[in-house]
């Protein structure tokens, strides 16, 4: 009896000013939350789900599988429970008496209408024992006032599917542009898992959520027996089209990602009843006229001939010194269902090509690494074979089919050559490259492994957000600063919920770093063997951008800035189709150099500053060394004679890091006119003629072959024979010594990878003999011990890579005896 008292009493206490159920039907007239722009311009009003924006149907309307999938989902006992689930009030309970935590969850269908229609705000937002009862309460009143069919009907007319979608009608007309009768097993599946998280499931920003969600609702269906295992695979495997259903909005993907960050922050309820007040960053100016460039130079493409096969474009503008984000288009059109026009391409994973190149090259030029390489480091671009961690050669090509030969890496990264950004990033090892990615806000490298070298063409997928964030931090001086979209959120009344304070940013590049990769970005000249001096990189004030393709023809970039405004660009198809030949300087670049010209019309043009610790230093064009003093040649027989070059450049260095080498590649040899052959100590005055040389790595052998660059000759004249070589560099003139180490070039760097096995981490030391002389054996000697001897060419051998400094030389004997010795290689190893 007392257990019946008690039990009376609670019931009667818990039910004092509920709600009337017959208040099911009202619609309490909740302020809006209004999204601005950042002068207070409105970009979109969000309505209560419960205060109309959206198309009722009856329950004959709604196809079965929808039905089935509603129920199997939010309550699999809709039709037997009594509108409560009493199990997991008695898990609430005991929860509670354990002093544990009470969740809101597994509510029935019943109790989530009775919640979100007959309960205020605060009582919604609380947690408690107490209001999951009185929440129980009231959905046993409306079981027995309403039929299941009137209580699931309502539920399906007002439930929220994100994207602005409120009701099955509205969700159905904007992820398929069709009606909700229309919709097939796979599409209901999948509208059905989205009220509970339609941020985290929508599809038009996350498919791949959206389909593992529909998976679990797929499961769920067949469990409870609505569908059988095979058509619940079938489903699973039906290619949907995403379209989108036009609704009253300015700028479109920006005000879906910043209500999504609202949902985040403050949570739906707050979003539908507090009527939010949220001020952004977006200047409506910028986006419109972003807009209207991408779909001009759009157009323009797709007027040309042959078709060009692309038909989107996304665009985002940052403030490089605060990270506000000026602009964002995510697609030409928001509503064209042709073009997948809602999915957001500013933060759809895509991959950058080349764009992602100057991260590679900051890490190499940071002044702290033990050598760090330099704008005027020559590295040779000839085919080149890498290990890949599978061990198979990886041999990467450049965008233009061609091999450059040596170059400095100004040139090499402004005309973007494929091998030495490769070899850049094989210097200064995925480890570390990453590292700096991520410092900058790329926050897809974590597994990079799997790339591998790959990695600095654009073989891992960024999202155009994030990268340009990245590039803002070249253009201010160093400092990363995290994207904004939302600068104050305040109540109804006025009263300030949250501020966004600007950042001060975090320091993840040494500014002279920042400043020495703007200043290759901006250089015109270095850029033109690839690009020419008049593309659509070059503005009207000082800028530096990076392009980027990739080799399937599936994405182009094009990323850059002045010291104002940092604009990334990617063009392609939403739904990957590659596109026809259009590459990032012809299909981003027309679109990221308007845009730049567009918002920054009638402001001073400015130049970036160059900060202190920079040096300017003279070096040779070619070699990126310090040119050599003049020497006279000492006449006929002695032959090399070093001279000057013959071209030189003014260099950018950061302080401490210029050359300290002098030039060696240019020379001058005596030679025998009358045949063209080196001049011996013998030949009269008349006959001998002086003749200047480049002699390159021997690296690059083969690349001066292919380009018929004259090279000395190995022989003297028979006319005047000569008995020796005086002044030759011996690490170049392979064919004045004789033997000579081919393998391993002079001054190489490698490095050690604990996470591939020693057999694939081998490198050929190999000697030859020059001017045909015959040896009988020779032996490759590392630091002093012998690796091999061989009888017979080719005179070569695998040396298993372990750390540190090693001298690699060759001693040959020939059939009389007699013993040459090999020049000496240095290289370095590293772990």
């Amino acid at each position: 009896l007392l257990l019946t008292l008690v039990t009376f009493g609670t019931f009667r206490w818990l039910s004092v000013d509920l709600p009337s159920p017959d208040r099911l039907y009202e619609r309490a007239a909740a302020p809006s939350t209004r999204i601005y722009d950042r002068r207070g311009r409105l970009l979109y009003e969000i309505l209560d789900p419960h205060s109309g924006a959206h198309t009722p149907i009856s329950l004959g309307e709604v196809p079965q599988a929808c039905v089935d999938g509603t129920i199997a989902t939010e309550d699999a006992s809709f039709y037997s429970n009594p509108g409560v689930d009493f199990w997991a009030i008695l898990r609430a309970l005991w929860i509670n008496i354990q002093g544990g935590e009470i969740l809101s969850g597994g509510s029935t269908i019943t109790q989530q209408l009775a919640r979100n229609l007959l309960l205020s705000p605060e009582e919604r937002a609380e947690i408690s024992l107490e209001r999951k009862l009185r929440e129980t309460i009231l959905a046993y009143r409306l079981a027995r006032s309403y039929s299941k069919d009137e209580i699931l009907t309502l539920y399906l007319n007002e439930a929220y599917y994100g994207n602005l979608a409120y009701g099955l009608e509205a969700a159905a007309r904007t992820y398929f542009a069709k009606s909700a009768s229309e919709l097939d097993l796979a599409e209901c599946a999948l509208l059905t898992g989205l009220p509970q998280s339609p941020a985290g499931y929508n599809p038009l920003e996350n498919p791949a959520a959206a389909q593992e969600r529909q998976s679990v609702v797929l499961g769920l269906m067949v469990k409870h027996g609505y569908v059988s295992q095979e058509e619940g695979d079938l489903a699973v495997r039906e290619d949907m089209r995403f379209a989108s259903a036009p609704f009253p909005i300015q700028a479109p993907h920006f005000v879906m990602h910043v209500r999504g960050q609202l949902e985040r922050e403050f949570g739906l309820e707050a979003i539908y009843t507090q009527g939010l007040q949220v001020h952004t960053t977006l200047d409506l100016d910028a986006q419109d006229a972003a807009r209207r460039i991408v779909r001009y130079r759009l157009a323009q493409l797709a007027d040309d001939q042959p078709a060009r096969n692309v038909n989107n474009a996304a665009v985002v503008v940052i403030d490089p010194h605060a990270g506000e984000v000026l602009a964002m288009v995510g697609s030409p059109d928001y509503f064209d269902p042709q073009i997948d026009g809602a999915v957001n391409g500013t933060v759809t994973l895509r991959q950058p090509g080349s764009s992602i190149k100057p991260i590679t090259y900051g890490d190499a030029f940071d002044p702290t690494r033990p050598d760090p390489l330099t704008a005027a480091t020559m590295m040779v671009d000839v085919r080149t074979a890498f290990v890949t961690r599978e061990g198979d050669p990886y041999v990467p090509r450049n965008y233009d089919r061609q091999w450059h030969g040596p170059v400095l890496l100004r040139e090499a990264l402004a005309s973007s050559y494929n091998l030495i950004a490769v070899k850049v990033l094989d210097y200064v090892g995925l480890e570390e490259m990453t590292r700096l990615a991520r410092a900058l806000g790329i926050t897809t490298f974590d597994d990079a492994d799997r790339f591998g070298l790959a990695l600095t063409l654009g073989g891992g997928e960024v999202r155009l957000l994030e990268l340009t964030a990245a590039y803002g931090a070249f253009a201010n001086t160093g400092y990363r600063i995290e994207p904004v979209t939302i600068t104050r959120v305040e109540d109804s009344q006025g009263r300030v919920l949250k501020v966004w304070e600007a950042a001060a940013g975090e320091r993840v590049l040494d500014e002279r770093v920042a400043y020495l990769i703007t200043d290759i970005l901006s250089d015109n000249l270095a850029r033109a063997p690839s690009f020419g001096e008049g593309s659509a990189l070059r503005l009207s004030r000082p800028a530096a951008a990076k392009t980027g393709t990739t080799t399937d023809w599936r994405d182009n970039w094009t990323v850059g800035y002045t010291p104002d405004l940092v604009v990334g660009v990617w063009a392609g198809n939403a739904d990957n189709s590659p596109m026809n030949h259009v590459s990032g300087v012809t299909g981003a670049a027309p679109i990221w150099h308007d845009v730049m010209e567009e918002l920054l019309k009638g402001r001073p043009a400015r130049e970036f500053v160059e900060p202190e610790g920079m040096v300017r230093l003279e070096i040779c064009a070619d070699s990126g060394l310090r040119p050599a003093g003049e020497q006279e040649s000492g006449g006929a027989g002695e032959q090399g004679t070093p001279v000057r070059c013959p071209h030189t450049v003014i260099e950018l260095f950061i302080a401490g890091t210029e050359p300290v080498r002098a030039d060696d590649w240019h020379w001058t040899y005596t030679l025998d006119t009358r045949n063209g052959l080196l001049a011996g100590p013998d030949c009269p005055p008349e006959f001998t003629t002086q003749e200047r040389y480049t002699l390159y790595p021997a690296e690059a052998q083969d690349w001066v072959r292919w380009q018929n660059i004259p090279q000395p000759p190995e022989t003297y004249s028979p006319l005047c024979p000569g008995d020796q070589v005086v002044g030759a560099p011996t690490s170049l003139i392979s064919n004045l010594q004789s033997l000579i180490l081919t393998s391993p070039d002079q001054g190489s760097h490698y490095r050690v990878s604990p996470e591939l096995p020693a057999s694939a981490q081998q490198i050929v030391v190999a000697a030859r003999p020059v001017d045909a002389i015959s040896l009988q054996q020779v032996t490759l000697l590392v630091d002093g011990f012998p690796l091999a001897t061989l009888t017979s060419p080719p005179y070569q051998a695998l040396w298993p890579m372990t750390v540190g400094t090693h001298i690699f030389t060759a001693v040959g004997v020939d059939g009389e005896g007699n013993v040459v010795e090999g020049n000496r290689v240095m290289i370095e190893v590293g772990g």
